[in-house]
């Protein structure tokens, strides 16, 4: 039993040397960050053309969420909306964000402001997959920033804090639901 043993733990180490890479250059973390950012490294960049979009796949193909898709670079959110989730989010459009008060997004863009971005982009994802089947009036749903939305049904609609579902996109990791009002966090 020994024995056996040591083998499988000399295969086990030869295995994880035989697979470290060859290069010894070695490089700073500052380096390798800005080398991972600019080489397509992460899951946002995994090329797949047989499989059904993700969330933010499919939001960069739309000409209608162009702000919604600069806000979720910004923000640093491109790889984590690209995972396997399921997730959901409410999609503002374009004319969504342009009734915030003027210059409210681009002061959101700014670097030294990514923290409140990420928040109110936080606000408007859950992590599920919310069909719209799901949805009951009275309903609420705790976000990923932990402030909730509440849902209300009334004649056939659906609204997330009084905004009206336009329209609900299944896509490869959840649910879109887009919206034509930009939700602040209450």
């Amino acid at each position: 039993m020994t024995r056996n043993f040591k083998t499988l733990l000399v295969l086990l180490i030869f295995a994880i040397l035989s697979c470290k890479s060859s290069n010894t250059e070695t490089s700073s973390p500052a380096t390798t960050e800005t080398t991972a950012a600019t080489d397509g490294v992460g899951q946002s960049n995994v090329q797949d053309d047989v499989s059904n979009p993700n969330i933010v796949q499919v939001a960069v193909g739309s000409k209608d969420h162009t702000t919604l898709v600069a806000a979720v670079k910004a923000g640093g959110l491109v790889d984590a909306l690209s995972n396997a989730g399921p997730f959901t989010v409410f999609a503002p459009t374009n004319a969504a964000f342009e009734k915030l008060p003027a210059g409210t997004v681009e002061g959101l863009l700014k670097p030294e402001k990514k923290t409140d971005l990420v928040n109110i982009l936080e606000y408007h994802t859950y992590v599920g997959s919310l069909k719209p089947e799901y949805f009951q009036d009275g309903q609420s749903y705790e976000q990923v920033n932990g402030k909730k939305v509440d849902i209300t049904v009334k004649d056939g609609k659906i609204y997330v804090n009084g905004s009206e579902i336009l329209a609900s996109i299944n896509t490869a990791n959840g649910m879109i639901h887009v919206i034509g009002d930009v939700l602040l966090p209450k």
